[in-house]
């Protein structure tokens, strides 16, 4: 099984900063790309921005210009830089993966694998 772990939220002021980050642990045999999505209560999730093993990276744009997203050198942990922050940023944040995975000793590979949240609130 895979487990994506996100951390970073929290609550910050408009035009402020927080950094998400997210790690993938389990038996990943390979990671073709990470991203983010957010998903406010009663609408879709939606796309913030997802960036490849090779990386190219793909920005909503709503966010273009002020999140950046990076990945380390492991290719299992992504982070999400969020700058000048906006009230219309508030809601959970989800991270994702598209991946192969070994189980039982067969491949699986999956675009469905996703963290538990993590809660970003823009307020004064």
């Amino acid at each position: 099984q895979v487990q994506l772990v996100e951390s970073g939220g929290g609550l910050v002021h408009p035009g402020g900063s927080l950094t998400l980050s997210c790690t993938a642990s389990g038996r990943i045999i390979t990671i073709s790309a990470m991203g983010w999505y957010r998903q406010a209560p009663g609408d879709r999730r939606e796309l913030v921005a997802t960036i490849t093993s090779g990386g190219d990276t793909n920005y909503a744009d709503s966010v273009k210009g002020r999140f950046t997203i990076s990945r380390d050198n492991t290719g299992k942990t992504v982070y999400l830089q969020m700058n000048n922050l906006k009230p219309e940023d508030t809601t959970v944040y989800y991270c994702n993966a598209d991946l192969v995975y070994s189980e039982g000793g067969t491949f699986v590979a999956t675009k469905d694998s996703w963290g538990q949240g993590t809660q970003v609130t823009v307020s004064s």
